[in-house]
């Protein structure tokens, strides 16, 4: 499957914020906004004043980064989103956050959505009882998302689910104990804490 291969901390320093992309190393003094808060490259700390297309394109990036997926895969959701009822950028937004990986993320069983990537792409995770491999299978409200009880990722995931960095949100519900989670509803914007202005996405792919 593609992936991005180059060193994630290049992206948070590029889009200027945490991504939190190498877990609990974003929450110590080596994470690279910490150390070197400007762009990367030869001209990094000499860039010039962005343009309103600029604006968009980086938002655009900063979603794509955030979520793990490359530029086909975006667009594919984009088009879901606009063939779905309600608001596009909203729309667009619930599709990536029911992507599997970021709902083991949002759980709490893995550190980042890479860890989560991971461990579903090496069969730690079922949906329903049946282990799936697909880091962006479309988890569906009313399934149950589990680490599998044979998988030796046991003690791993305990400690992410102790270490409390973040909440789990209120459409989904978590067992700690059973190292599973509900998908309660579809997320609301609310829900979906993370820096992206999704309508300047939109007015990027209707140029």
């Amino acid at each position: 499957m593609a992936r991005y291969r180059a060193a994630a901390c290049r992206q948070c320093r590029r889009e200027g914020i945490k991504l939190f992309l190498k877990g609990s190393r974003c929450f110590g003094e080596k994470c690279a906004i910490e150390r070197r808060n400007y762009p990367p490259g030869q001209h990094g700390l000499g860039r010039t004043k962005p343009t309103p297309y600029g604006v968009q394109l980086r938002e655009k990036q900063k979603a794509k980064r955030i979520y793990g997926v490359l530029e086909a895969q975006f667009r594919r959701y984009f088009a879901w989103a606009e063939a779905e009822k309600g608001i596009t950028g909203e729309n667009l937004l619930k599709f990536l956050e029911r992507r599997l990986d970021n709902v083991v993320f949002r759980l709490g069983m893995a550190a980042s959505r890479r860890e989560a990537r991971q461990m579903i792409g090496h069969g730690h995770i079922q949906v329903n009882g049946r282990k799936v491999s697909i880091p962006s299978f479309i988890v569906k409200v009313g399934e149950v998302v589990q680490l599998r009880s044979s998988s030796k990722m046991q003690e791993r995931v305990a400690d992410n689910l102790a270490s409390g960095r973040s909440p789990v949100p209120p459409w989904l519900e978590l067992d700690v104990n059973e190292k599973k989670g509900t998908v309660r509803g579809l997320p609301l914007r609310e829900d979906i804490q993370i820096p992206v202005q999704e309508q300047l996405i939109v007015e990027l792919f209707s140029k």
